[in-house]
């Protein structure tokens, strides 16, 4: 069977993890946590970025940044994952669900100001598959309703819209290091802040609400409890796995990329002659092969690919199931409008195996399932 995912491994990933250890030092916030935040920040051009334990928390700490308060309203896509919901929820705000766009499956930036009121706060686009959401449309509702933005680039690192790297162009952006994600740590995170006004305050919450950052640089002579926060600091193991990858960063977006490349142009003629869709890339937007889906003809059509790959040694699925369809949806949010291509769109999409290191035998294996099937029905 060709998996869906395998987590991505360089091979030096150990290396780094034995020379935490022999350091003694395992615990957040050590050299290679500190690595990895230097690493993102060069290359994306963040003025700061902190490892956390996950994408989750990394949100979870937007909000609190945010000062996102009970009866709050914060807008954000239907179709993401409940992440993006809860670190709101968390905090008591309602979150307001808006339709998304067909061609991106990103949130339809010209529904957004229509489901802002008085309680709005904040807007959560999503980059959904490395694809960037239209950021200079979103950006100017919020500036103009003074709201928060939050960009959920929890697919999107080594993503850019018109030259700014995912996550970098909203007060906060968060990634995700999960083991599904193109760099991975197993769990991790991060959060990318745009003013480094709020980097210190972010630093707080991170260390349980402590100013105990401040203290390892020696900017006080003792650390106290000062705000309130959590425990959102990564292993050093975590950190250190990730920070081997880092080092091959290009060799595995490249490698990602030629299997994204090779799918594009095997599946052309399937899309031109109206049997599927295929993944867009807006102008001024590059992405970073993160998945690769296809569009069925509608849900019946979708069950049947995936029941027939599985039957055929390939692993396909689907993917979110929408948040305001869900119990915790239905009770912590409400949809606002129409939704005209939230579930419809959902039902359709499919994910082909896309990871570092598919062989070339194994692409040409998902390929030839994928036509068979349309050639059979």
């Amino acid at each position: 069977m060709i998996s869906f995912n395998v987590p991505p491994y360089v091979g030096t990933e150990f290396d780094f993890i034995k020379d935490a250890i022999s350091k003694h030092k395992i615990c957040g916030d050590g050299e290679y946590t500190k690595k990895c935040n230097a690493w993102f920040e060069e290359k994306t051009g963040s003025p700061k970025v902190l490892l956390t334990t996950s994408c989750t928390h990394a949100t979870e700490m937007a909000a609190l940044l945010c000062e996102i308060q009970p009866g709050d309203e914060v807008i954000m896509p239907s179709f993401t994952f409940v992440s993006t919901a809860d670190a709101f929820v968390l905090r008591g705000a309602t979150v307001v669900f808006v339709d998304i766009r067909p061609d991106t499956m990103n949130i339809d930036e010209t529904k957004i100001e229509a489901a802002i009121t008085d309680k709005t706060k904040a807007i959560v686009p999503v980059h959904y598959a490395g694809v960037a959401c239209e950021m200079d449309t979103i950006m100017d509702i919020a500036k103009r309703h003074n709201l928060k933005v939050v960009e959920d680039a929890a697919q999107g690192v080594m993503s850019t819209y018109k030259g700014q790297a995912l996550g970098t162009i909203a007060d906060y952006g968060a990634y995700s290091f999960h083991e599904t994600k193109n760099y991975s740590m197993g769990e991790g995170g991060a959060l990318l802040i745009k003013d480094e006004a709020n980097a210190e305050m972010a630093e707080i919450i991170r260390e349980k609400g402590t100013n105990r950052a401040k203290f390892f640089r020696g900017q006080i002579d003792k650390y106290t409890w000062v705000e309130p926060g959590s425990s959102y600091l990564p292993s050093e193991l975590n950190a250190a796995y990730l920070y081997g990858q880092l080092q091959q960063a290009d060799e595995i977006f490249n490698d990602r990329m030629n299997s994204w490349n090779e799918y594009f142009d095997a599946f052309k003629e399937l899309a031109d002659a109206g049997r599927v869709e295929l993944p867009t890339i807006p102008e001024g937007c590059t992405h970073n092969a993160h998945m690769f889906y296809l569009k069925c003809k509608d849900l019946e059509e979708r069950s049947a690919l995936i029941k027939y790959g599985k039957e055929n040694g390939v692993e396909m699925v689907f993917h979110y199931i929408p948040l305001h369809s869900s119990p915790a949806g239905k009770k912590y949010g409400r949809f606002h409008g129409e939704d005209v291509y939230t579930t419809k769109e959902s039902e359709r999409l499919v994910r082909l195996p896309l990871y570092y290191g598919l062989t070339a035998e194994d692409r040409a294996k998902v390929i030839e399932v994928v036509k068979e099937f349309y050639k059979n029905n």
